[in-house]
């Protein structure tokens, strides 16, 4: 009996791999019972189910002639940033760049909010990590997964697992995080402020508008045109007009793919030996503060551009300078309509939205310059 419980895998199964069961069907509870980002939810605690099946191997790597485990390949597209600059290309086509080509300032706005990203650098510098691993924990504060993970793969190798489940687990959590800071910074009457419609955006300017970034971000940042590029080509998709199909299928199926391809290996790295330290702990606090910051950074500077303008301007939509597209702009959406039932801040939210996913891959790539 010993000897079939412990080819079952029964023998190896510890408190630490019942914790992470745990973790995972808590993450899937939220995604289907409070519907927060189930697309990303579902596959990482079923992923994080699979990887804590200790005797599936189904993470183990190639040994001795061995094969590795199925996950174990997939996960090979995370460690080679090859999912990150393709998500990007969905997230491009998925994207209407028009409120943000529509009003340019927007771009401050998203940068503004790019500020949590080197204040948890500083503090994980405090708390003894090195340069470079801070930097990765840091860029968890743009609140973009998919540049959270290509920056931790060329800086910190090592943390890859913590930061991916870190960063994406603060994307699922932005209508739980955000709504407190933004309370905390506003009044009912900043919050009920109606802004103007948006100038319409001409075919020309949309066509143009990817090219024209591509090539600045590619000269002054080359760095960042892996994950700036792909964004861009998506968009260019998207409005050239003459690539129906690609377009369609860049926003659906292939996204959709690599999705799951992401978020299930991502989950799966997630064991029981490296989630439970005073490390991953650390990463957990410093990831939370720095998205609260970057929120709380976005917020201000949307104040500020409301006093500028006389009141034109809503401060919600700072707060949507964080680069998770579109949770952070729906968020601006719901607290506006909450204040003002006749509110519609959504394309509004949207411009800064977008400037903080462009923001925050170009801090990526700076960081990645400097210390890579």
């Amino acid at each position: 009996m010993a000897d079939f419980l412990q080819a079952t895998g029964v023998g190896e199964f510890t408190l630490g791999h019942l914790a992470m069961l745990g973790i995972g069907l808590v993450l899937i509870y939220l995604a289907i019972k409070r519907g927060y980002e189930p697309f990303l939810l579902i596959p990482i605690g079923f992923g994080i189910i699979l990887g804590n099946v200790p005797a599936a191997g189904l993470m183990n790597p190639p040994l001795d002639g061995a094969p590795g485990g199925v996950l174990w390949y997939l996960f090979q597209g995370v460690k080679l940033a090859i999912y990150p600059p393709l998500i990007f290309l969905g997230i491009g086509a998925l994207t209407d760049f028009g409120p943000l080509i529509a009003s340019p300032v927007n771009m401050l706005l998203g940068a503004a909010a790019q500020f949590g990203i080197f204040g948890a650098l500083l503090g994980s510098i405090a708390l003894g990590f090195t340069l470079p691993e801070a930097a990765s924990i840091g860029i968890i504060g743009g609140a973009d997964g998919p540049t959270a993970i290509f920056l931790t793969t060329k800086l910190a190798p090592h943390l890859l697992g913590p930061i991916a489940v870190a960063a994406y687990s603060y994307i699922a959590l932005v209508p739980i995080i955000q709504p407190p800071v933004i309370r905390a910074l506003t009044t009912p009457r900043e919050r009920a402020v109606v802004m103007k419609q948006l100038r319409p955006v001409g075919r020309t300017e949309r066509v143009l508008f990817p090219i024209v970034v591509t090539l600045m971000v590619g000269l002054l940042v080359p760095s960042a045109l892996p994950l700036v590029g792909m964004l861009m080509l998506g968009n260019l998709f998207r409005e050239a007009g003459v690539v129906e199909r690609l377009s369609r299928t860049t926003q659906n199926q292939f996204i959709d793919v690599v999705t799951i391809f992401l978020a299930l290996t991502i989950g799966a790295s997630a064991g029981a030996e490296t989630f439970f330290t005073w490390q991953f702990i650390g990463i957990l606090i410093l990831g939370l503060i720095a998205f609260a910051v970057s929120t709380a950074a976005g917020v201000l500077a949307g104040k500020l551009a409301c006093w500028l303008t006389g009141g034109r301007v809503n401060p919600l939509i700072g707060a949507a300078g964080v680069s998770a597209v579109p949770a952070a702009a729906r968020v601006a959406q719901k607290l506006g309509a909450e204040a003002n039932p006749g509110n519609f801040l959504l394309m509004h939210a949207m411009g800064p939205n977008v400037a903080g996913v462009i923001g925050s891959a170009v801090a990526a790539g700076v960081l990645w310059a400097l210390l890579g």
